[in-house]
């Protein structure tokens, strides 16, 4: 410094304060990115948990920044999602705006709506619930099956519905087209084992016997 004949303040003054930049107004937070597919029910997965996007960019690919507090995705450096992070509870989190419209129809429904609902029923009944739902990739997937058994239920005894749905289970006829095959399956075998009436040919005569 002796050689230059100035002092580190001077040189401080005269040449790097006017390159200095003001101080972030936020405290710095380390960020995460990646690149994600959008599944098809429109969710991204980061570290075992879901974040939904709008429906329309299904099979869409997005970029991901994770923070500890946040989770926010881009499509094409356009922010269109933004999720508080999770660590435990519910593995999805799900924004209803980004719902499709036949999605969004049973938001108000929940998993344990449904299970409750099964287990009015019955025992085998709560298991189908449980099953169709844990079936699904997303268990708003599989609400529209269950409400589709809770009308095919709505016309059949108990028991019946108790043996379909134990059935079901056994052979993973998880979705209405199966269950309404076990239910006509099943009313056409108590059909068969029912008693048949005897018609006496031998008193029939003249036209009645032709008819």
């Amino acid at each position: 410094m002796r050689r230059l004949g100035v002092s580190r303040r001077q040189l401080f003054e005269s040449v790097e304060r006017a390159a200095l930049a003001s101080l972030a107004g936020e405290d710095y937070e380390f960020a995460e990115w990646r690149l994600a597919r959008v599944s098809t029910d429109y969710h991204v997965e980061f570290k075992t948990f879901f974040y939904s996007v709008p429906h329309s960019l299904i099979r869409q690919q997005v970029d991901l920044r994770a923070t500890a507090r946040t989770i926010e995705i881009f499509h094409r450096g356009k922010r269109i999602a933004v999720h508080q992070r999770r660590y435990g509870g519910p593995r999805h989190g799900t924004d209803p705006d980004h719902m499709p419209s036949s999605h969004r129809r049973y938001a108000e429904w929940t998993p344990d709506r449904f299970r409750r609902w099964g287990a009015s029923i019955g025992p085998q009944t709560e298991g189908l619930v449980i099953a169709i739902l844990a079936s699904r990739p997303h268990p708003e997937q599989g609400f529209r099956t269950c409400l589709g058994i809770l009308r095919l239920f709505r016309d059949i005894e108990r028991n019946r519905a108790e043996a379909v749905s134990a059935r079901a289970v056994e052979i993973g006829g998880l979705n209405c087209k199966s269950i309404a095959s076990l239910i006509a399956n099943h009313k056409a075998a108590r059909h068969s084992t029912e008693p048949t009436a005897i018609v006496d040919h031998a008193n029939l005569r003249g036209p009645d016997y032709f008819h």
